[in-house]
């Protein structure tokens, strides 16, 4: 017998607390259990892992997004076919109805990002154990009905799953001008605002500019990178602190704790850090809780910043995403910057210094925004004193006269187009 699905996330809160108890009492004997658990129920179903399904973790291959694109059909625990998957997604994106599943699955798109766009696939019970994660880690448990307003390229029963009596979801469609969404913002008076950072600033213009009135009382940032400059103007505008999820289609991998480091979620995952420096790593994942389309040994391309957190919990550690690894500038001579020196310099520059964008065009040419434009030379020179202070010479930096941003994707501050 089915269970209704708001009784499903009940079991799901029961079972994550639980979880959560037993991976703090002892690490990795949790983690061994539900790698067990996970070979047998799951790994087995799977075409490509069944043969694997009683091996260890570090017996499969590490795989990015390329080969789980490729692999789709023989990943999957449900014989569902990419051609097929992606074409339900696609209508659901053109028509922007996000209703339809296919065999009771949930299907969604990828934003393209980093390359093309993949497909990702959710049953129900995943879903509730999504909604129960969203509750119990990031929107938090209250008695008093909430109204939240998501952000968001695209929606997905994923997200309005978490609708109830007491949360109030409402949808706002990236590819829409955030002018066309102020009005609906004024009347619905959202306690908790969730969007990328980008979407983010401009709420504060809109607020400042006094053509938005509103008070949440939480804001959550998603998708993008929160640089600090950007996390501080938020929070001066609103008055409360910003929180942040790494969430990507492969699944919820975080969430800020109470001193705002993240804490990836190792009661159902399994995370293996390549290193990049002292500090910086790229993790690897393996996302015991995915059923439908099982998440083995997924090289994100993140860095990550790790660090020690005070609130005790045994959970990985991190103090921010610098970025992803194509956002690595790389020069000749085998040179490599990574995004957080180049902020650095970048805001450094001067006090008024809001806004900017480094595009690498050519391993020797950067274009390069910033706002206001007044203090183009001062970052100019900063960041030119930056690169001969690594020893990269003969850069040029042309001056762009706007961001390179489109609607409806993610912005992306420090960006270098490979070829």
């Amino acid at each position: 017998m089915k269970l209704p699905f708001k009784l499903q996330v009940l079991f799901a809160l029961v079972k994550l607390r639980r979880e959560r108890r037993q991976f703090e009492r002892d690490p990795v004997a949790h983690q061994e259990r539900m790698w067990r658990r996970f070979g047998q129920n799951t790994l087995s179903h799977s075409p490509l892992y069944r043969d694997r399904a009683t091996s260890t973790v570090d017996d499969f291959p590490v795989q990015g997004k390329t080969e789980f694109s490729r692999d789709f059909d023989r990943i999957n625990t449900r014989g569902i076919r990419f051609d097929h998957a992606m074409e339900v997604a696609q209508q659901a994106e053109n028509s922007r109805d996000f209703t339809p599943t296919t065999e009771g699955l949930t299907v969604g798109l990828s934003s393209g990002t980093s390359g093309n766009r993949g497909v990702f696939l959710v049953s129900e019970k995943e879903r509730a154990s999504w909604v129960a994660m969203v509750i119990q880690r990031i929107l938090g448990f209250s008695l008093k009905p909430r109204k939240v307003a998501f952000f968001l390229r695209a929606n997905s029963k994923l997200y309005t799953s978490v609708q109830s009596k007491l949360i109030r979801f409402s949808f706002f469609d990236l590819l829409l001008p955030v002018e066309h969404h102020l009005n609906q913002l004024n009347q619905l008076q959202p306690d908790i605002v969730v969007g990328q950072p980008s979407l983010l600033m401009m709420l504060v213009v809109a607020q400042r500019n006094g053509e938005l009135h509103i008070a949440p009382n939480k804001v959550i940032s998603v998708a993008e990178v929160l640089s600090n400059e950007d996390r501080q103007v938020i929070e001066s505008c609103f008055q409360v602190a910003v929180q942040q999820v790494y969430q990507c289609n492969e699944g919820m991998f975080g969430q800020t704790c109470s001193h705002g480091n993240f804490h990836l979620n190792e009661d159902g995952l399994i995370v293996e850090k390549e290193w990049l420096d002292d500090t910086r790593f790229q993790p690897i994942i393996t996302d015991m809780r995915r059923t439908v389309q099982p998440v083995v040994r997924y090289k994100m391309n993140d860095i990550l910043h790790a660090t020690t957190c005070p609130c005790g919990s045994k959970m990985v550690a991190v103090s921010q995403i610098e970025g992803r690894t194509d956002d690595v500038l790389r020069f000749p001579g085998n040179i490599s910057l990574f995004p957080d020196f180049i902020r650095r310099a970048i805001i450094g520059a001067h006090r008024d210094i809001a806004n900017y964008q480094i595009i690498q065009e050519a391993p020797d040419s950067l274009s390069m925004f910033v706002s206001p434009q007044d203090h183009w030379d001062d970052a100019a020179q900063a960041l030119m004193q930056l690169l001969e202070q690594q020893h990269i010479l003969g850069v040029t930096v042309r001056k762009a006269a706007t961001k390179t941003h489109v609607q409806g994707t993610k912005f992306r501050r420090i960006h270098a187009q490979r070829h």
